[in-house]
């Protein structure tokens, strides 16, 4: 995890941080209508907590989640890869959507990444 470049670093993280915003407002939208909001807040958490895990691993920032938050997130993320990759397939070459459903991609398996190192880690 430490051999990615600063700049895949920079745009993982900057990725999260739009897809997290993005599903902010949605959710924000949801409440207002009186809509069903589970699914969009267990989403927000596990992206929440793959920000986290990135940051930790190269900025050294702590996180506050447990084993458990950081299993159910890594199962929510890994959850939401087929269907960005069926958005990507679809996506025209050289747009600016498929270069953010790429990013978007790095960033989730990264996270994911950092969270399998992190299990590991607990379990030395």
């Amino acid at each position: 995890m430490e051999n990615v470049s600063e700049r895949i670093q920079l745009q993982s993280i900057q990725s999260l941080k739009s897809t997290i915003l993005k599903l902010e407002n949605a959710l924000a939208q949801m409440t207002k209508k009186g809509a069903n909001t589970t699914l969009i807040e267990k989403r927000l958490k596990a992206l929440r907590i793959g920000l986290s895990m990135l940051e930790n691993v190269w900025n050294h920032k702590p996180h506050p989640y447990t084993r458990g938050d950081v299993i159910e997130a890594r199962s929510v993320l890994t959850g939401l890869m087929p269907s960005i990759d069926n958005s990507l397939a679809k996506a025209k070459e050289g747009s600016p959507q498929r270069t953010l459903l790429i990013r978007r991609i790095q960033a989730l398996e990264l996270a994911v990444q950092a969270m399998d190192d992190l299990m590991k880690e607990e379990h030395q």
